[in-house]
């Protein structure tokens, strides 16, 4: 062997022991398995950050990750599915486009032996979902409400206020619990007349917004307004996520709102993406939800650790995720309502955001 042989044969060995063997998309560390991770659409920013978050925490693990995207094509996530199963991967970390759709997937991951974790959203009529990863949906929905209570001064306010009522994709559980909490709120208020929905929509079947599609929202938002509010000022909108937050807005300001005498309408939101922090701080969208993905990574990285090396999940909610066919034991972590108040504390002093990325 000439000498440029040994010497680059000596610099692969090098490179090997420093980085390990060359992957795409990857950390490669041989005595840990493949985690295959499914994420519904790059659209919103917040799914994004997840996949990254995951893919950074498991890497940090010793993990290799396979990590795809699923551009909100139901067939198109059930077959990326399937490849991981074909390839070998161990563990599934699946936040499902549709949560009712991979029944068949899931059973033959799991004759394989393929453990699932459901990630933030419920997958649903399949007993082969081993845990759930999310929030506390349910309290997602009552500090949504509860900021738009406090905003219009209720309890103490006279009113009546006008209210509109948006709900999350019908096909995604999550969208229930998020608007059975904001109603557990909004109801005794609506009872005793302080708030008043014009429209008469009050129901997840008149109200959802499927694929939590801004465009969709923005004209459900534009309907809504030429035929209850040519005479009247609608004062809070209850949206359940940033995207749809931001069409409703578009809608609002297209006829005046936020302009002139026409004060803006309160609207909620929820994840804290980008344009909707802007938002908030121009005054334009009320409030959001924030739901740190890091830690939601970190809790989904321990439920992968306890089921490879055969021990105890952990899990603080064993009663709350009927899927169907069996309750999905669940960790839930706690959702934080952003204001104006406490962008920066929250937000930005936690490591989340630069101040550069939203002011």
């Amino acid at each position: 062997m000439s000498r440029i042989s040994t010497g680059l044969a000596s610099l692969a060995l090098v490179t090997t022991a420093l980085f390990g063997p060359l992957a795409t998309g990857s950390a490669i560390a041989e005595d840990k398995p493949v985690v295959g991770i499914a994420m519904p659409t790059k659209s919103s920013a917040r799914w994004i950050a997840d996949g990254n978050n995951i893919v950074k925490t498991l890497q940090s693990r010793g993990y290799r990750t396979d990590l795809q995207y699923a551009d909100d094509d139901v067939p198109n996530q059930v077959s990326q599915i399937e490849n991981m199963v074909a390839k070998g991967d161990k563990v599934l970390v699946i936040a499902a486009i549709d949560g009712t759709t991979l029944s068949d997937t899931l059973h033959k991951a799991a004759q394989r032996g393929v453990k699932v974790i459901a990630y933030d959203r419920l997958i649903r009529n399949s007993p082969d979902v081993s845990n759930y990863a999310t929030f506390d949906n349910f309290q997602v929905g009552v500090l949504q409400a509860s900021s738009l209570v406090k905003a219009l001064g209720l309890p103490d306010a006279k009113g009546p206020f006008n209210i509109e009522l948006f709900g999350g994709s019908p096909d995604d559980n999550n969208a229930y619990f998020f608007f059975n909490g904001a109603m557990s709120v909004l109801k005794p208020y609506l009872d005793s007349g302080k708030l008043v929905i014009p429209s008469g929509q009050k129901t997840m079947d008149k109200v959802s917004t499927l694929r939590w599609d801004g465009a969709t929202a923005q004209s459900r938002m534009d309907n809504l307004l030429s035929a209850y509010y040519t005479d009247r000022h609608l004062d809070a909108v209850l949206s359940p996520y940033d995207g749809i937050s931001i069409g409703i807005i578009s809608s609002l300001k297209g006829v005046g709102y936020g302009s002139g005498d026409t004060k803006m309408a309160y609207v909620s939101g929820q994840d804290c993406e980008i344009p909707s922090v802007k938002s908030i701080l121009a005054g334009d969208q009320y409030s959001s939800i924030f739901k740190d993905t890091r830690k939601l990574a970190g809790v989904t990285a321990d439920m992968v650790d306890a089921m490879l090396a055969g021990k105890t999940v952990p899990v603080n909610d064993t009663k709350s995720y009927n899927n169907g066919v069996k309750v999905v034991p669940a960790y839930l972590l706690t959702p934080v309502v952003v204001t104006k108040a406490n962008i920066r504390p929250t937000l930005i002093d936690s490591g989340y955001y630069t101040a550069s990325q939203i002011e």
